[in-house]
């Protein structure tokens, strides 16, 4: 205690430079603390996002996460509707699930063929009030913006489409869409609807009849067509309840949403209705290793035969590793520059501490004290410096946190048109707050342990003489 009481009136005899040396490494560990706050808070709330779409895991059939894409019915899994009641009845399973849903991806064109003009799409066909409750899943309290799709209560041959697909198929004034310009506005050549080009007249040859069944004057009314399970083009027609940003241009510009047996009797008929996926959607995250192990178990036993694997949302979308590893790469360059930036300032604050004391440095050589003794006396003042700038910066960060917390700012996360609030998670986040602030520490002793060395060498006799 002797030793650290000295350190201290060693550092309060230069305030000044103390001061500067605390001012350094305190606006160092804020700046890492809040930036790490807000990497973590935004890892997390792109996690929520992934979960709230794709639920945590999937069961597919094999091959079709590779492979599906190009031929979607070719990867049903039948008879799904058994694993989902076995899922949902599984004591190990049962306390962990939110949400276990089937879906149904399917390629086809759609078209406003009154406009003369059609659009591949991806279509999803969905259990609409399952899908609304898992975008309701927040786990990390990241106060999630996530809308629900506009399918609530409406009939089944209902769609949502993205803002680029109503863009594509002239449907901006129908729908009410605001900065959705038509291709004349835009300057394109041969874009005027009355010389748009006929729609294929195999087609149109489906589109007038399945009119003729359900005969249609709304403008918002399309017609979506896709091979059934036999390969033969099927034929339906559906009414856009609303128009949405998907987030994502390329997504925007080719999905669609709507029921699932609407997707199911258009691709299956009269067939047993298949789907490509069935979600889950877990308590927590954490529990996705507990929950695969037990979904394993089950496929491998009561499934056998099927050709089903689980793939987490990690794998559903490999962008979301791409943003860890971008954060984490940013995260540890701020580290690095600060980290070198303490190292020398408070190298530069010590050494210039042993030339000023030098004489002093002698004296207590001259009556016995030992290099050790010398040593430590240089690194304890380092140790209260990292330990003081240390707790000051954590002490000045929270607020900070509080402050942009609260203060109504947001973001969206790749990929997705709705926001969340920015929050920086410092509080609670005891791996970045205690480990952040113990490596600043460290740094500080190590950079104080080279001057703390070279004070220890000095000849008595030389550092007596010294003026």
């Amino acid at each position: 205690m002797m030793v650290f009481s000295l350190a201290l009136r060693n550092l309060l005899r230069n305030r000044r430079r103390s001061l500067t040396t605390l001012s350094a490494m305190v606006v160092g560990l804020v700046s890492m603390l809040i930036f790490g706050g807000y990497a973590r808070n935004a890892i997390l709330a792109t996690q929520t996002g992934y979960v709230q779409y794709h639920g945590h895991l999937q069961i597919q059939h094999k091959g079709y996460f590779l492979y599906g894409s190009g031929n979607p019915v070719a990867y049903g899994i039948s008879d799904y509707q058994r694993i989902i009641d076995a899922v949902k009845k599984d004591p190990v399973l049962q306390p962990m699930l939110v949400v276990v849903t089937p879906s149904l991806r399917l390629n086809g064109i759609a078209g406003n063929f009154s406009n003369g003009v059609s659009k591949g799409v991806v279509a999803a066909g969905v259990v609409v009030d399952d899908q609304n409750k898992m975008r309701k899943w927040d786990d990390y309290g990241s106060l999630s913006y996530a809308p629900p799709i506009a399918l609530a209560g409406t009939p089944s041959d209902s769609a949502v489409i993205g803002t680029g697909v109503a863009r594509l198929l002239q449907m901006c004034a129908p729908l009410k869409l605001e900065n959705c310009p038509s291709a004349e506005e835009v300057g394109a050549s041969g874009s005027v609807s009355g010389n748009a080009p006929d729609a294929p007249a195999n087609i149109a040859a489906l589109s007038a009849l399945e009119q003729a069944y359900a005969p249609r004057a709304d403008a918002t009314h399309i017609e979506l067509l896709a091979a059934n399970v036999r390969g033969a083009p099927n034929v339906t027609g559906l009414n856009v309840a609303r128009a949405e940003n998907w987030g994502v241009k390329e997504i925007d510009d080719s999905l669609i949403v709507m029921h699932l047996d609407q997707a199911q009797r258009l691709v299956f008929g009269g067939s047993a209705p298949q789907v490509t996926a069935i979600q889950l959607q877990l308590t927590h995250t954490a529990q996705i290793p507990s929950a695969r192990a037990r979904l394993e178990q089950l496929l491998a036993t009561e499934f056998k035969g099927m050709p089903l694997e689980i793939l987490d949302y990690e794998t559903l979308t490999p962008i979301y590793k791409q943003v860890i590893q971008f954060f984490d790469s940013i995260f540890g360059f701020i580290s690095i520059l600060i980290y070198v930036i303490v190292l020398f300032t408070v190298g530069n604050t010590m050494s210039m501490a042993v030339i000023e004391r030098t004489t002093e440095i002698g004296t207590l050589r001259a009556i016995g004290q030992r290099r050790g003794g010398i040593r430590s006396l240089f690194v304890c003042e380092g140790v209260l410096l990292g330990l003081i700038g240390a707790v000051s910066g954590v002490a000045i960060a929270l607020p900070i946190a509080y402050v942009i917390n609260h203060s109504g700012m947001t973001w969206a996360p790749p990929g997705y048109s709705y926001e969340y609030p920015v929050m920086v998670r410092v509080w609670g986040d005891n791996k970045l707050m205690f480990g952040t602030a113990i490596s600043l520490a460290i740094v500080t002793v190590i950079s104080a342990w080279w001057p703390a060395s070279r004070a220890a060498k000095l000849n008595i006799v030389e550092a007596l003489r010294h003026v």
